[in-house]
């Protein structure tokens, strides 16, 4: 390509030719341009002059086929990049999650337009400006508020962070992907610890382990009502080995003071993460504790490794954090002062560090509670 002809003789041959013509014209011009490895700025003048005389000519076809070609070029100005993103037509959104670069102009110019599935493609994009997350987090959508949670490039601090929890307070799948994401604190999920997946709650109980947390209002009179402990977890196996569930929640109604229709989601929670939390509170240790959770969780299949996860817990959560996490429950204090420096994480564990090979047993508390349940159960099997 040695470049172009001033637009004015290609304007002359559609007045002449027609629509076919001018798409024909179009497509050829735009395969050229795209061809070219770095246009002079002449070139990069004229051709974008012609383009915005052919597009609004062109039949719809042929503006999709040549925006496509055009997009594969290499040096686009501004111009050139609204024409494109303009006639893309159904292939707009694959282009913006597979463009090796966007310029900010572009992208809020597709956001100022208001299409909700291209503002989430968007948000998938890495490494956004703050300009650009400035803009996409007052859209109300949930497809662009799930894109902004998923999008692991954003580090969810600051405004980001609250806008995200509010975000996970109203959609559950919004709170799901923040729930396994490493760089987001799950325990401020604690409002919506019920709507999450089984791994999600297991991951807000993780938050709390050895972290300083504010001193909760229950704190007292769980300590006071803890020392008949071995009473209450010997009533939830008997309760919970006859299936009787109402009059669980009516016993956890009783002494924990959350609503009736919290306390048949304990009761009725088969992954045992709310019943850790009222165990934990009453001041169980993994011994008494997995006994009660083993009868109330699901038996549908193995469940040892999740035995062996809340054994870990009943060592690492503390007696106050889950009084606290009851707390939030019933409304009398507030996840979001977790986000306080002084309530901080200790430490950003990584999950995706694989648990060590499981040895011999040493003898510790968690363990010998696991291997008194692998012999209850054994006892069951056999009666």
């Amino acid at each position: 390509m040695i470049g172009f002809q001033p637009y004015e003789t290609f304007q002359l041959l559609i007045e002449t030719g027609g629509v076919e013509r001018a798409n024909t014209l179009l497509v050829a011009a735009c395969d050229a341009y795209a061809r070219r490895s770095r246009p002079l700025a002449a070139e990069a003048e004229q051709f974008e002059a012609l383009a915005k005389r052919l597009f609004p000519t062109a039949a719809p076809t042929a503006r999709t086929k040549a925006a496509g070609i055009l997009a594969s070029a290499q040096h686009l100005t501004p111009q050139l990049e609204i024409l494109v993103y303009d006639h893309l037509g159904t292939g707009l959104i694959a282009h913006i999650e597979r463009a090796p670069s966007l310029s900010d102009d572009v992208m809020m110019r597709l956001i100022e337009k208001g299409n909700a599935d291209v503002i989430a493609a968007i948000a998938r994009r890495p490494a956004l400006s703050n300009a650009i997350l400035a803009r996409l987090f007052p859209v109300n959508s949930r497809k662009v508020y799930r894109a902004l949670a998923a999008n692991g490039s954003m580090a969810p601090r600051g405004a980001y962070l609250n806008a995200l929890t509010r975000s996970a307070e109203m959609d559950h799948e919004v709170a799901a992907i923040l729930a396994r994401r490493e760089d987001f604190d799950a325990a401020l999920l604690t409002g919506v610890f019920f709507d999450l997946p089984e791994e999600g709650r297991i991951n807000v109980l993780r938050a709390y382990a050895r972290r300083n947390l504010p001193q909760a209002p229950m704190m007292r009179t769980f300590e006071q009502i803890s020392v008949a402990t071995d009473e209450f977890t010997g009533a939830l196996m008997k309760l919970f080995s006859e299936n009787r569930r109402p009059k669980i929640t009516r016993l956890l109604n009783q002494i924990t003071g959350l609503d009736e229709l919290r306390c048949a989601e304990i009761a009725h929670d088969t992954s045992g993460a709310a019943l850790f939390v009222v165990l934990r509170a009453f001041g169980c240790t993994s011994y008494d504790g997995l006994k009660v959770l083993i009868h109330a969780t699901s038996h549908d299949a193995d469940r040892s490794k999740t035995l062996a996860s809340f054994a870990r817990l009943f060592d690492e959560v503390s007696v106050p954090a889950m009084v606290f996490m009851m707390s939030a429950w019933r409304g009398d204090v507030r996840p979001a002062e977790l986000t306080r420096p002084e309530y901080a994480r200790f430490a950003e564990p990584s999950r995706r560090t694989p648990e060590g090979k499981q040895v011999a047993r040493t003898g510790t508390v968690g363990d010998q509670a696991i291997e008194a349940l692998d012999r209850m159960k054994s006892t069951r099997k056999a009666g």
